[in-house]
């Protein structure tokens, strides 16, 4: 493809047919609408062609996060104790219609606002979904454990759902989160999480429970389950390097494999 070549709706919808999405799919996507290309109509284009080919007897997910929502001490910071009280006071609680995500990209941005989709109501780690199971998939994400069995992950991988890395890199595949709830290593430790959301009508400070998710090791699970078996399908979307991966086999082979390479 000649570089700088625009990228159009009907354009991806054949690359992804191509990759292997097909109609009544349920699909989770991470994507990089910069890698694509020049896509005319940009991220819109992109959600449409992902709905079309897959229809509505299919479902599409995508993560929509809120790290912003946490307590700001939690990734570090030099703000004063002050300052920290004053961000944890004026700090709103999570509006599914209304909080952007924050470091998912521009396409599942654009997504969560579309009529028809839902948004899980997790405060920290939310999904977006459209399609036949979007409200199942969505409904009643719990704050303890957001990530296990009993998460949209979990319901995505009850559907024998697919896995699509849209030019995203390979360590964003958070389906493999679902894996660590299973390890019998000891890696595996408890966490807890502050998190303000609405009590008794009140804006509130509480807590959750959950795990030590990580995510620094996921590319070189990626490579050893491509390298093993033949379920990765690769291919181009636009000018973007893509992946469709079944989700049940990829996160149980992960397990394995968190168990045999995680300390």
């Amino acid at each position: 493809m000649a570089q700088g070549q625009l990228i159009t709706k009907e354009r991806i919808k054949l690359d992804l047919e191509k990759l292997g999405v097909a109609e009544g799919m349920t699909v989770i996507a991470h994507s990089s609408l910069k890698s694509i290309g020049r896509v005319v109509g940009g991220a819109v284009s992109v959600i449409l062609a992902l709905e079309e080919v897959i229809g509505e007897s299919g479902s599409l997910v995508m993560p929509t996060q809120t790290e912003q929502l946490c307590d700001p001490t939690v990734y570090g910071s030099d703000y004063s104790e002050e300052e920290v009280r004053i961000i944890r006071d004026g700090m709103p609680i999570f509006h599914p219609d209304l909080t952007p995500t924050s470091y998912m990209g521009f396409i599942p941005e654009i997504f969560r606002k579309q009529n028809g989709v839902y948004r899980s109501a997790h405060p920290h780690v939310s999904f977006a979904a459209w399609g036949k199971h979007a409200a199942y998939i969505t409904d009643n994400h719990k704050l303890n454990y957001a990530l296990s069995e009993q998460s949209p992950l979990g319901k995505i991988y009850e559907l024998d759902g697919y896995i699509l890395l849209l030019g995203a890199p390979t360590d964003s595949n958070s389906s493999l989160h679902l894996a660590e709830y299973k390890q019998q290593n000891t890696f595996r430790k408890e966490i807890i999480w502050d998190v303000k959301v609405a009590i008794d009508g009140e804006e509130k400070w509480t807590t959750y429970q959950d795990i030590n998710n990580d995510s620094d090791d996921f590319s070189n699970l990626f490579d050893s389950f491509k390298k093993d078996t033949n379920y990765i399908v690769e291919g181009k979307v636009g000018a973007a390097t893509s992946y469709l991966i079944p989700m049940r086999a990829m996160v149980d082979y992960a397990l394995n494999w968190m168990n045999t390479n995680r300390a």
